[in-house]
């Protein structure tokens, strides 16, 4: 009986193997493009959106635009037979509807996972992307990983407040409020997003600033660089008299890395406890 099950569950491998090995998978998420490589699917992904750059590797591959201003006719050029994507907790795909519709349309799969930007939600995220090419066992291994990195995140005596900035150049620079990816990754490294008074984002303004107080400003690294580095955003109207300003307590990190709430979540929630501690 036993030998009867094996020589099942074989075959089941076998079939499930060679029917994900027959795809030709474009992404369009760049958290959905980490699971897959780290999945061992990296070979199945004929291309990718701008915002799919980890690992190294997946640059080489064609780029069809970002996410959410994805071109038909780039994606169709590659003939894939699956696209995949990502949705928020509303249902609402990244993916434009008239785009989605011309894909199936051509014969192209489409499948939109939901993404939560938490950490069950990146769990769950590993695991549908898992099912649907058969790579259950490979996603527990990263799902343990996860929790032991998260577990390693140190509890700080008090929490710091710390402000997260969006930055393209002066002309364009917003804060991180109350449901928001940068939140969600400021609480889980053990901080306290420091404007909970809106939704989203909103342009920055040296009144608010100044009202709000961090201890810690994080920005992107291409968006401090984009301001001229920690001199130019001390600059900023407002900066300079917040307590992360007078002390020079800016932190800059990877975009993608801190709130792509990828499989290497548990390396930036690290990163940042061990930043603001």
């Amino acid at each position: 009986m036993k030998k009867i099950l094996f020589v099942l569950l074989l075959i089941t491998s076998v079939q499930t193997i060679g029917k994900a090995q027959g795809q030709r998978v474009v992404s369009l998420s760049g958290a959905v493009s980490e699971i897959m490589v780290e999945l061992g699917l990296e070979s199945l992904m004929v291309g990718t959106d701008i915002t799919s750059n980890y690992p190294a590797s997946v640059n080489k591959l064609p780029k069809v635009g970002h996410n959410r201003n994805i071109g038909a006719e780039a994606t169709l050029s590659l003939r894939p037979t699956m696209v995949v994507g990502t949705k928020d907790e509303k249902g609402q795909s990244f993916l434009k509807p008239e785009i989605e519709e011309q894909f199936k349309s051509s014969g192209i799969k489409v499948v939109t996972f939901t993404q939560v930007y938490s950490v069950e939600g990146t769990k769950k995220l590993i695991n549908d992307v898992a099912t649907l090419f058969g790579r259950k066992a490979q996603a527990a291994k990263m799902i343990k990983k996860l929790d032991t990195q998260i577990a390693r995140v140190k509890k700080l005596p008090k929490a710091p407040k710390v402000l997260f900035i969006y930055a393209r150049g002066l002309g364009t620079m917003s804060v991180a409020g109350k449901g928001t990816q940068a939140k969600s990754v400021i609480e889980l490294a053990g901080g306290k997003n420091a404007t909970n008074d809106f939704d989203g984002f909103k342009p920055l303004t040296a009144e608010a600033l100044i009202a709000a107080n961090p201890d810690y400003i994080l920005l992107f690294d291409s968006g401090l660089e984009s301001l001229g580095g920690v001199d130019g955003l001390l600059k900023v109207p407002g900066v300079a008299q917040t307590n992360a300003g007078k002390n020079r307590k800016i932190i800059e990190m990877d975009g993608v890395l801190l709130l792509g709430f990828t499989p290497r979540l548990g390396d930036a929630v690290i990163q940042l406890n061990e930043k603001i501690k």
